[in-house]
């Protein structure tokens, strides 16, 4: 099972997270996407803070650990963490994403 986890995070941790991600083998790729914009309920609040938003490729196998250690590294309480399943991809990506995954 092949996945794609969403995590938003304040803009200056999302590059460290990320390598440490690849590094680490959880994840075999992650892209930061800058400039998201976050509206949302935080203790009975309306808040609103600037974000990256991390996509990161990973297998079944490997997400408790990539959760965890998000969970670790993660400046946020309540972490996003929001993991997709999906079941078409170009072959060769999965192939490259299972070895890169591989320690």
């Amino acid at each position: 099972m092949s996945l794609v986890v969403l995590v938003t995070l304040p803009p200056e941790r999302a590059h460290d997270l990320a390598r440490t991600l690849v590094a680490e083998h959880l994840a075999g790729c992650v892209n930061i996407l800058p400039g998201v914009h976050s509206v949302y309920r935080w203790q009975g609040d309306v808040a609103e803070d600037p974000e990256s938003m991390l996509l990161i490729k990973t297998s079944g196998e490997k997400y408790p650990e990539l959760e965890a250690r998000i969970k670790s590294l993660h400046p946020y309480e309540v972490p996003e963490i929001i993991a997709l399943q999906y079941d078409r991809a170009l072959p060769e990506f999965q192939t490259w994403l299972r070895e890169a995954l591989t320690s």
